[in-house]
């Protein structure tokens, strides 16, 4: 069965020509030129990725992204955004996005970026939905993370973080390997930020209880131990 991606995008020209590329890469494909009519086409389809332009009509395509985010829906999502927006690219990984790609772009890396993002999707289908450690519980299906049975709100950003460091629990991952696990291959900025992440996930992870899961290896990176192990 043919994988099914939804093109967002109000530009005539631009979304018949993605129509057509993926078509022929064998996906199946369906338009949305206004953010209210991909709210609807995301809520009552069953996609496996969306192609997501930031400037659309009557609903922005960051409205867009935040709204299917806050309804739980974890389908991948890539922006295509202005060159210039720098703004736009930081809001958009930090509401959830998967990637983003800048116009103009070169179809053979937009379709590279889609199969990418569909082989992760066909993956997390496959894996474990839960992940553990101590107290601490992730339900990757639910989008919940507990702790001694309390629920804890995240981030999408803090999730992504803590779910990369479960999934490598009781190995030191360095601040780049987290930077090109959380945030991204192409990600250009300070490492520093993925210090300021891991604050954020220790106030609401770590703060409350008796036993810190999340370690410092000075000088290394970071890591959560599995005392059973």
């Amino acid at each position: 069965m043919a994988e099914r991606i939804l093109i967002v995008e109000d530009e005539h020209k631009i979304s018949r020509v993605l129509q057509l590329e993926l078509e022929y890469e064998g996906y199946e494909s369906e338009v949305a030129s206004n953010g209210k009519d991909a709210l609807e086409k995301i809520k009552q389809g069953n996609w496996d990725l969306v192609l997501l332009d930031i400037m659309i009509p009557e609903l922005s395509g960051l409205e867009v992204l935040r709204r299917v985010r806050r309804a739980e829906n974890q389908t991948p999502i890539i922006l295509l955004t202005a060159r210039d927006e720098v703004h736009d690219k930081v809001s958009g990984l930090d509401l959830g996005a998967n990637d983003y790609i800048t116009k103009p772009f070169q179809i053979e890396e937009l379709l590279a970026r889609v199969r990418a993002h569909l082989r992760k999707g066909v993956q997390t289908t496959n894996d474990n939905q839960n992940l553990s450690v101590a107290d601490l519980q992730v339900n990757l299906h639910a989008y919940e993370v507990t702790r001694s049975g309390g629920k804890i709100e995240l981030t999408p950003r803090e999730f992504n973080l803590l779910v990369c460091l479960l999934k490598n629990k009781n190995i030191v991952l360095s601040r780049e390997q987290l930077i090109e696990s959380v945030w991204g291959y192409d990600y250009f900025g300070d490492t520093n930020v993925v210090d300021v992440y891991i604050r954020y996930l220790r106030q609401k992870v770590d703060k409350d209880f008796e036993t810190p899961l999340i370690q410092t290896v000075r000088g290394v990176g970071y890591t959560i131990k599995d005392d059973k192990q």
